[in-house]
């Protein structure tokens, strides 16, 4: 028994190493031998899509961000999908009907997904540039997105969303740390070859590669990337293109926007279940690496503390006691007021946190609970 217990606990180990440092360390070698991009500024007309639902509070702050961007005005059409607004979105839209914008409405609420099809079948652009209402783009974006698809090999752009800290948000520094982690890991997918998703916030395709998205699709911003890396071209970061954002307010926030992303990922499972084919996906390595063993770490922590616990020596006792004090940590972090808290005790709540979230993302893909419907933009806030 014992030998078959520290078989499933060396496994395990393996597991959260490979997927949490091994990973990220693979990538990091292979960026070494970089895989240029030939960015040229270029001015095609490119269609840059929102999907909106009841937005009329900073629409309007988004729109002037949009048609003051150093890009030719006669080569951007913007387009804004109001999906069902009842507030005075459209009235706010339409009012900027002189400077390039167009509103299509949908009557009823179709969903984003729905909402995103409808606004790129609209659009007369060779480039469609994704946004959301929410942020806010730097004035050159255009351009530095537009720059990639000088190089025919490049099908997608993500550009760099930069979480701007005013001290309203009580997990800035667990939230920076982790998002930086995040983006080291994807330029360095980028500089090897190819990234494994985009950034919703701030992210364009050529036209032609576009796929309509499956109703009530959740993750747009991986599905889509995945799908122009499946017709033979690259999905690059460049982080000279940025747009703005505010960390969420606190854990609760931050909670809700990883419980719908991470049902997103299983729910993606499901619509395209080929992603798990390594002929039919050409980044599978990537996809399954990056995303999908984070989906089972909650189980593989679970076992890598059970058999921590149950097995005899040294070595297993002070992992059993390394694993019982950082989740000590996390459960008190969580008790106590976020000012009595200290950064070792927060980074295990939001580890903690995360995973959590991870095991109620799958819950509520169980349960159906994956419709790509609105949520509050406060929980919403798209960013991995």
């Amino acid at each position: 028994m014992e030998p078959l217990l520290m078989l499933i606990f060396w496994s395990a180990m393996l597991a959260l190493f490979y997927t949490y440092a091994g990973y990220p360390l693979v990538i990091a070698i292979l960026a070494r031998r970089r895989v240029s991009v030939a960015r040229c500024n270029i001015t095609p007309i490119i269609s840059v899509v929102i999907a909106a639902r009841n937005e009329a509070s900073r629409i309007g702050q988004r729109l002037e961000n949009l048609v003051n961007q150093a890009y030719p005005g006669d080569r951007v059409e913007i387009i804004v999908v109001s999906d069902g607004s009842t507030d005075q979105t459209n009235a706010v839209v339409t009012a900027y009907a002189d400077k390039g914008v167009t509103l299509i409405e949908t009557g009823m609420e179709v969903g984003k997904a729905a909402a995103v099809n409808v606004g790129v079948a609209a659009a007369h652009g060779e480039i469609i540039v994704f946004a959301d209402a929410r942020q806010r783009f730097a004035e050159d974006v255009l351009m530095r997105l537009v720059a990639n698809f000088n190089d025919e090999k490049v099908g997608c752009v993500s550009g760099e969303l930069l979480l701007v800290a005013d001290g309203s948000s009580s997990i800035e520094a667990e939230m920076g740390a982790y998002w930086r982690y995040e983006k080291w890991l994807r330029k360095n997918e980028s500089d090897s070859g190819s990234t494994v998703g985009a950034t919703g916030a701030i992210f364009a395709i050529r036209r032609h590669l576009f796929q309509p998205l499956p109703n009530g699709t959740i993750l747009d911003d991986l599905l889509t990337p995945l799908n122009v890396v499946r017709q033979g071209y690259r999905s690059v970061f460049d982080s000279s293109a940025v747009a703005y954002d505010s960390f969420s307010k606190d854990a609760k926030s931050e909670w809700c926007r990883k419980v719908r992303t991470l049902s997103g990922n299983w729910q993606l499972l499901s619509l395209k279940p080929d992603l798990l084919l390594p002929w039919k996906n050409p980044l599978f390595f990537r996809f399954v690496s990056h995303k999908l063993l984070r989906l089972v770490m909650p189980a593989v922590l679970l076992i890598a503390l059970i058999t921590s616990l149950m097995l005899q020596g040294l070595t297993y006792r002070v992992a059993a006691a390394v694993q019982v004090t950082l989740y000590g940590a996390a459960i008190v972090g969580l008790l106590l007021p976020n000012s009595f808290c200290n950064r070792f005790m927060n980074l295990c709540k939001f580890f903690l946190l995360m995973n959590a979230a991870t095991v109620s993302g799958f819950w509520h893909w169980m349960r159906g609970r994956t419709e790509g419907v609105w949520v509050s933009s406060d929980a919403d806030l798209r960013r991995l």
